[in-house]
């Protein structure tokens, strides 16, 4: 992903107001972050760990959702659930069901789509190895990193179709 600017950030987002845009808290210290190894750029709010972020790429163009943490009973540690974009396995906490409200009409009444996300939405750094997933993994496949990346993005673009109403 190439680098972004906080003003690109805020000005992305698609299925929430301005208002709300301009209350989010975007990740600090944009400039370090590992752009070259991110397929999406994704966050918690730290003053809100309801929220979470998720900026990407899609069809030529920025496009940002927010989403609501669904906050569940506390599993296991020898229970595992596994990302629906890097398909990387977690336990203890390590995925979280994350709700996105559609866009348009349909997010005017109330719907939403939901995906099980690594909790640190960290997919991009799982999949090129740069971080472990305590007590969990990447699963067992022969595809290269660049096809895993190459399917976190797809499955990103995916998820985005769905909240926007696109067909895939």
């Amino acid at each position: 992903m190439r680098p972004v600017a906080e003003r690109d950030i805020r000005a992305s987002f698609i299925n929430c107001s301005k208002g709300e845009t301009k209350r989010l808290n975007p990740p600090r210290e944009l400039a370090d972050l590992p752009w070259a190894d991110l397929d999406f750029l994704g966050w918690r709010d730290p003053g809100a760990p309801e929220r979470a972020y998720l900026v990407a790429e899609h069809d030529g163009s920025l496009a940002g959702i927010a989403l609501r943490v669904t906050s569940g009973a506390a599993r296991g540690f020898t229970s595992r659930s596994m990302c629906s974009l890097c398909l990387t396995t977690h336990t203890n906490g390590g995925v979280a069901l994350m709700t996105a409200r559609r866009t348009g009409e349909a997010g005017r009444q109330g719907n939403t789509v939901g995906h099980y996300l690594c909790a640190d939405l960290a997919c991009s750094l799982y999949v090129r190895g740069r971080k472990e997933a305590p007590g969990g993994g990447p699963i067992d496949e022969s595809l290269t990193v660049d096809e895993k990346a190459a399917r976190v993005r797809a499955n990103v673009a995916a998820f985005l179709a769905k909240v926007t109403g696109a067909s895939t």
